[in-house]
């Protein structure tokens, strides 16, 4: 019988065999969105921070064609709602976004997340202190995540999250975020 100690040691043995790839060139790849990027190889990467508890993941979460489930559950607590400490199953296409844009601005500093799932309760009251919260938000479907990148503007982020053609993109410039998510494809500022 396997003990979690045992999984979890592979798994890390598993991600750390990928690891020097990754720290070379993470740059996602996606099928229809932009393609191969030459020499980044078929992984996909997420190095985050959350801003408002202080956590961080790194992590490689797909690998030729395929998606690495423990790694996706690691990602899935990592964007729940703090408040409730609530999770749910994120939407891939949004995790996707994050990865490629930060690839796609070449910097080693991480994304950092105000925002990732919210629970209903948490939604509506957030949206009792500002109009700006969505009564139907995507961050309570697991869809939106509100980010930002210390080293880059938030016009600069948001042009890379625009360039995967993957859902809604929205600057914060007031705030200093940048809201993606995979929802229909638009943009707006606020």
């Amino acid at each position: 019988m396997t003990t979690k100690t045992e999984v979890l040691t592979n798994r890390r043995n598993l991600l750390g065999a990928f690891a020097g790839i990754a720290t070379i060139s993470a740059a996602p790849t996606y099928a229809g969105v932009f393609g191969y990027v030459k020499g980044a190889g078929n992984i996909r990467r997420i190095h985050m921070r959350n801003s408002r508890n202080g956590e961080t993941i790194d992590t490689i979460y797909w690998v030729d064609g395929q998606y690495i489930r423990p790694a996706l559950k690691e990602i899935n607590w990592f964007m729940r709602d703090w408040r409730e400490n609530k999770a749910t199953t994120m939407d891939r296409n949004t995790i996707d976004v994050i990865a490629a844009t930060h690839a796609r601005l070449r910097t080693k500093d991480p994304v950092y997340m105000l925002s990732g799932y919210r629970s209903a309760r948490t939604n509506a009251m957030l949206r009792s202190k500002s109009r700006r919260v969505a009564k139907d938000s995507y961050h309570v479907k697991g869809q939106a995540t509100d980010i930002r990148i210390k080293s880059r503007s938030v016009s600069d982020i948001a042009r890379a999250a625009m360039a995967a053609r993957i859902g809604g993109v929205g600057k914060y410039y007031r705030s200093n975020f940048v809201h993606v998510d995979s929802g229909p494809v638009r943009t707006w500022v606020s």
